[in-house]
């Protein structure tokens, strides 16, 4: 029987975050995630969505040349056959990033995945929900990236980043603030952080951290989806 995912939405945008924002990226996201952070921004990821086929959705992505593909969420790996496509666009040439929590098992993916950890600070109200087990299981190419609500993420992550020698483990190291809307217009139920109040927090002497911002947020209305 043929493998099925469940799919969120496919699109084709302006890869917003990592070290590899500002490129064309083609989008898959997953359905699902088990997690519920304070300051989610894609909610309707939860359980809005429909069930594909991996070969459809691999046509889907190669109907581009974008040669850039990022797997996201929700939480791509709660669905066991995500690895499968992941291999299937690694054999056809593309390169592949997965957008994953890290609270999920990292060994199953292909080795030529990049994944862009997003290990839980204490804001998210998910931070016991982190499987410590998965720096063990980085790779030299893959990035880790760090969402900060308040200044105790701030300080949290930094103590993580030292405690585990991330520096020497990954490409990147990203801190990316919760995206700040004005009061009466919240994508989630969190008031957000200023980036230049996370710029300060920085130049005080974080080192081998590269400040994210979500660029796609700037190009579009915040509350875009397929963006």
């Amino acid at each position: 029987m043929p493998t099925r995912l469940l799919i969120n939405e496919i699109f084709h945008s302006i890869q917003g975050e990592s070290t590899r924002a500002g490129l064309p990226c083609v989008f898959v996201r997953l359905r699902g995630c088990h997690l519920r952070c304070a300051w989610c921004d894609t909610t309707y990821a939860f359980d809005e969505g429909e069930a594909m086929e991996v070969q459809e959705v691999l046509s889907r992505v190669l109907e581009r040349s974008t040669p850039l593909v990022e797997i996201t969420g929700g939480e791509p790996l709660l669905q066991e056959g995500v690895h499968e496509l992941m291999t299937a666009l690694c054999n056809a040439g593309r390169t592949v990033m997965l957008e994953t929590s890290g609270a999920c098992d990292l060994s199953p993916c292909d080795p030529r995945v990049i994944r862009i950890v997003d290990f839980k600070p204490p804001s998210s109200g998910q931070c016991e929900r982190n499987d410590i087990v998965n720096i063990d299981r980085l790779h030299a190419h893959d990035e880790v990236k760090f969402v900060i609500g308040d200044r105790e993420d701030y300080e949290w992550s930094c103590q993580f980043i030292e405690r585990h020698n991330l520096a020497e483990r990954v490409a990147a190291i990203l801190f990316a603030p919760v995206y700040k809307t004005p009061a009466d217009r919240y994508i989630t139920g969190h008031p957000g952080l200023s980036p230049t109040i996370l710029a300060s927090w920085m130049l005080e002497g974080t080192t081998n951290v590269r400040l994210q911002l979500q660029i796609h947020k700037s190009i579009w209305d915040p509350s875009a989806r397929c963006v």
